[in-house]
This record gives C-alpha cells, structure tokens and sequence, in this order.
C-alpha cells in the first residue's frame, strides 16, 4: 500500500506507481487532500481503478478544451441544430466562464454547484438552471465514457428544482379581440394561424403555399443553422459564418432545405410533430385571402418579411419581436408570448369540448411511442369537427 505523507504545503499526499511509460521512465499519479480520511477514500477509489484498468491517466485536459472537443465532434454531429445552439450559449455563458481552466480530472460536486450557484445569483430562471445542469451531465458522461474522467461529478449533484410557472393564456375573449385587432395588423393573416391552429413558431412562418389546400400540411419548419468553420479556424476570422469555406452545422440524416442565408427549412424533431391538420373557417377563409394578397417570393412561402421591397423568409426571433409589438397594440398588457398562443388553441379546443386525444393530435403534442406517420381519414374528420367547434366558440361562422 503507498505511503501516506504530509507535503511541503501541509497537505495530506500519496503517490502512487504507475506502468513505466514508452521510454521506460518512472511515472507516478499524485493525490492530495487537506482531510487525511479524504485522501485514504480517494486513494482506495484510484487503486481499484488502477487495478480495474491496468493503468492510468497522469494529464487532463481543461473543461474548456473538452467542451470545445465535445460540442464540435460529438455534439454538432449527434444532435439538432437548436440544441447545439442551446448548449453552446449554455457552455459559452455560464460553464467556461466560471470553471473553463479547470482539469477534467480535477472536477468535483463544488465545481458544478458552482456554476448552478453563479446562474442563480444571476437571478437566472429554474428551467435555465436545469438546462445548464443537463448539458453539464451530458458533456461530463461522455467524458467519463471516453475514460478522461474516472466518475461524472454531476451525478452527485441534484437537479435545480423547476419552479411552478404562471403560463399566461389569453383568454376567449382576448382571442376574439386580438383576432378582429389583426385587421389592422400586416401580419394578421399570420396571427390568425397561429391561434386557429395551434402550430409552432418555426411551422407557421415555414409554412409554404404548397402545402395549404384542404388540410394544412405542418411536416416541415423554419429553423435557423448555425455556421461552423470549413478550414479548420485556419482563416483566422473570428465568426465562423464569416469563413469562406463556412459550412453549416447539420447532424446526420438530418432532413433540411436551405432558404436563405442561415434560414432553412427542417423537419420536426419528432414524427409526432409531422401532423396534417384540416384547414376549416374561419382560417380556410383567411388564407385565402391570403393568398390573393401575398407577395410573391422564390421560396413559396406563406409569409414573408419585406424590407425595402424585396421578400425574405422571416427570421424566428423577428416573428417573435413583430409578435410582442401586435399584442402591446392591442391592448393586451399581460407578457403572452408568442409560444403561448399554443396553450391559448389548447384551451380554447378544451372549453369547446374538445377530447384530449384529439387536441394532442392537432397540436402535435402526443408524446406516445407510436408511428405517427400515417392518419386515417376518421382521425382526419374527428379533427376537423374540433376545430369548427373551436372556431364556433370564438364566434365564428365564416370570415
């Protein structure tokens, strides 16, 4: 058993005998602790790792580095484009800055309640927390199962508890009032969709002409992909979008059409989010108005943003900041986000007695582990009867 000693700072150390290495030369992996009882459990954990794997590591390499690492070759190549954003904003904003210089080996639960506690004190939402405590799993997991770290210190740290949330709805009356307020909105035609089906962000301004005719076709959405460096950071330009040789960062198998710029169109991450919705009035009225009015544009879209004249696909946060700026017009001073006009469509199909399998099915919020890929006309008309009944709840019968 290796002997344990006090070194020149006072600390409780041991070192232990390592394989020679490919010149022969000694090699030896040194532990210390301040508590002598720590030291004696750390040095039992890495002798039976030592025994269990014939050899260990002696280097690490720093959160930052493995972060970088992960996110380029595991990440970027195994996920979807929004996650990868997500993760990164996460590991750019809050991991590296707090704990980037630390040794992967180094790592323990301090470390990871450290960056918990700074989000915190940042005044940073529960949800967020628990995101940040997800990516810092996932990333240290993988860590460990390429055997740079010899246990993941996230698994000992408890998930930040998700606070109760007040989801602000509008209300059936609100719905009606925001509806005949659209009039004087450029986007009305927009907004009425929104609320008439219940549909994503990214479904609805992704929503082309083809794919409008007697059901609403939702199988595609509009999704921005970030850009990655095609020379390897060789070109020294800061922002990979910038490169020359810049390609977009897209896992594999991923389904996607390139609009414009780093706009694209890309499948839903689920199958159950490939739905085909009827299209009934009052909303079958409205896009065909719609349609008599719209701009032409390469693309086929929908709805599109028009600045100077010329048609461009309309940017997610850009609906998002042309959304808040209608409701405020509108009167409606509660902070309803556009995301919430979904819940709205729930609640309106729910008061109007609707089933909850049926409203699953129009929202795409099924989560069964069942094909979805093919609907049966009787589920096609079961769907149909919802939303004229939805659509007679808010007071219409035709547009």
């Amino acid at each position: 058993m290796p002997e344990i000693f006090k070194d020149s700072r006072g600390y409780w150390a041991v070192a232990i005998e390592l394989p020679a290495g490919p010149d022969g030369g000694r090699r030896r992996k040194y532990i210390r602790r301040r508590s002598k009882t720590d030291l004696v459990e750390e040095r039992d954990r890495v002798l039976a790792a030592l025994d269990r794997k014939g050899d260990l590591r002696t280097s690490s390499p720093s959160v930052e580095a493995w972060a970088d690492y992960w996110m380029t070759e595991i990440v970027a190549k195994t996920r979807r484009p929004k996650t990868v954003a997500s993760y990164r904003s996460v590991i750019e904003n809050h991991i590296v800055p707090v704990i980037g210089g630390t040794r992967l080996d180094k790592l323990n639960a301090a470390a990871v309640r450290k960056v918990l506690a700074r989000m915190e004190s940042a005044g940073l939402s529960s949800t967020y927390r628990r995101n940040a405590h997800g990516v810092m799993a996932a990333m240290f997991a993988d860590a460990e199962r390429e055997e740079k770290i010899d246990r993941n210190p996230v698994d000992l740290v408890l998930r930040p508890r998700k606070a109760v949330a007040d989801l602000e709805v509008l209300s059936v009356e609100e719905a009606q009032r925001l509806l005949e307020a659209f009039s004087a909105s450029p986007d009305a035609y927009m907004w009425a969709t929104f609320i008439l089906t219940g549909a994503r962000r990214g479904e609805v301004i992704g929503l082309e002409w083809d794919r409008i005719g007697e059901d609403i076709d939702l199988s595609w959405q509009l999704q921005r992909l970030e850009y990655a460096h095609g020379c390897r950071g060789r070109c020294g330009l800061p922002r990979p979008s910038e490169c020359p040789k810049r390609r977009f960062i897209v896992p594999e198998g991923f389904e996607h059409r390139h609009l414009q710029g780093g706009l694209h169109l890309t499948r839903p991450k689920s199958r159950a989010g490939w739905r085909i919705i009827p299209l009934v009035d009052p909303l079958r009225s409205i896009l065909n108005t719609a349609r008599e009015a719209a701009t032409e544009n390469p693309w086929g879209l929908a709805f599109v943003s028009a600045r100077a004249g010329v048609p461009a696909p309309i940017d997610p946060d850009e609906a998002t900041t042309r959304w808040n700026a209608t409701r405020d017009a509108a009167g409606i001073e509660r902070p309803v986000r556009l995301h919430d006009l979904r819940h709205t469509t729930v609640d309106l199909l729910d008061a109007a007695g609707v089933d909850m399998d049926t409203i699953m099915d129009i929202v795409g919020h099924s989560t069964r582990a069942m094909s979805r890929e093919y609907r049966s006309k009787a589920n096609r008309e079961r769907m149909r009867q919802a939303l004229l009944a939805m659509s007679g709840s808010l007071g219409y019968d035709a547009y």
